[in-house]
């Protein structure tokens, strides 16, 4: 988790944006994305959807190198995985969406926002294990320069994530994810006041956020990836077995503390979520509600698409 909990709530609900783990990428795009489609227009945000397998594809094939022969499988399976998820996740999605339009109108706890991510998790859970065969698939074919390949792009995103979280002051920090925050926010809600925006930044400031903590989990899990694609080229009757392995320790690190620190996380996330929410006026909770209704019709649509 990069940044505290509070910052991809709000992102869940109004604009989350695709990244992070290989393993992990086809399940993201689908379950952020479809949680973040009212980017600017309705059809806009269809058409980010309906593009997403592609991108999807280009994001791997920054990451490893496809080769031509590879090439064709791996859209296979993208492609068949959206076809699951618009057909078995998207009508679930909307109806969360047409759930939350009644909490947008109501004031919040803390543990009623963590309930509705929990949920969000649950499905991001269920996705991961439909992509559990493809991913073990794509594991087997990589080469040994294909595994050098993901090794620079880890790097890089090591170098990126310093870049923002470690080698910039304290003050700047807070300000980036102020900035982040605070747009995130403002696509649900419209424009924050003053005192909304000083509270937004007194959250950020207050958060267990951890960069050094966080790098070093990025790091494990990058190993851990490594030696998933080595272990299940090794046992390819495995290869489905550790790639669900490897997500799992995604979704749960095995390094001790780090659940107990990414739990805190959340909890104070979604405090803080709640807090913001309860100082909304009754304009900014009816932006709220257009807002994810718009995403609801949105998502109904897409999952009539075949």
């Amino acid at each position: 988790m990069n940044t505290s909990f509070g910052e991809p709530l709000h992102g869940v609900l109004a604009g989350l944006h695709v990244r992070r783990i290989i393993a992990l990428r086809v399940v993201k795009v689908c379950a952020l994305v479809t949680m973040a489609l009212a980017i600017t227009a309705c059809t806009a945000a269809r058409l980010a959807y309906n593009q997403a397998h592609n991108a999807t594809y280009w994001w791997l094939d920054s990451h490893v190198d496809f080769t031509n022969d590879q090439s064709t499988p791996v859209r296979g399976d993208i492609n068949a995985f959206f076809q699951w998820h618009r057909t078995n996740e998207l009508p679930v999605y909307a109806g969360l969406l047409q759930r939350w339009q009644t909490l947008a109108a109501q004031e919040l706890t803390g543990a009623q926002v963590c309930a509705e991510f929990d949920v969000i998790r649950q499905r991001i859970e269920r996705a991961a294990d439909a992509s559990a065969q493809p991913m073990a698939r794509l594991a087997l074919q990589l080469d040994a320069a294909q595994v050098e390949h993901l090794k620079s792009r880890q790097a890089k995103s090591n170098e990126e994530f310093a870049d923002d979280f470690l080698q910039t002051s304290v003050d700047a920090r807070i300000e980036k994810r102020h900035d982040r925050a605070l747009g995130r926010s403002e696509m649900l809600y419209g424009t924050l006041n003053a005192a909304q925006k000083e509270l937004l930044r007194n959250n950020i400031k207050a958060s267990p956020f951890d960069p050094q903590r966080t790098q070093a989990e990025r790091l494990r899990r990058q190993a851990d990836l490594l030696k998933t694609v080595k272990d299940a080229q090794a046992a390819p009757d495995t290869a489905a077995e550790r790639v669900r392995g490897h997500m799992a320790r995604i979704g749960q690190s095995p390094t001790p503390g780090y659940k107990a620190y990414a739990d805190e996380l959340i909890r104070q996330g979604c405090a803080q979520f709640a807090q913001l929410h309860n100082t909304t006026t009754p304009e900014q909770r009816a932006n709220a509600v257009r807002v994810l209704k718009g995403y609801e019709d949105d998502l109904r649509v897409l999952s009539a698409q075949r």
